[in-house]
């Protein structure tokens, strides 16, 4: 990675392993909205294709009985494996990846 890319990016993860890892990154996009920061929540690790949407669609249903909403879901294609984009009952975006 060039030096100037060093900041770029960090990641926090629970050394017991039980806990999930979270990771930062900048972006090049100027700040558009009252998000500061963006969450992506991995909830289909090591699936692919119809198996990983399904898992998504899954974790997507749990997360609106709990308050969230559902903004837009992205079809995998040559450079995602496909996620979809939700909101917190305050209108905070995350995406289920």
């Amino acid at each position: 990675m060039p030096e100037e890319e060093w900041n770029s990016a960090s990641a926090l993860h629970d050394p017991s392993g039980k806990g999930p890892r979270l990771y930062f990154q900048r972006v090049p996009e100027a700040k558009t909205a009252k998000n500061r920061v963006h969450l992506d929540i991995r909830a289909a690790v090591g699936l692919r294709g119809d198996a990983r949407m399904a898992a998504l669609e899954a974790e997507c249903a749990r997360l609106i009985a709990l308050g969230a909403s559902r903004f837009r879901r992205f079809e995998p294609d040559w450079k995602s494996g496909g996620f979809i984009v939700m909101q917190d009952p305050e209108g905070n975006e995350f995406c289920l990846d």
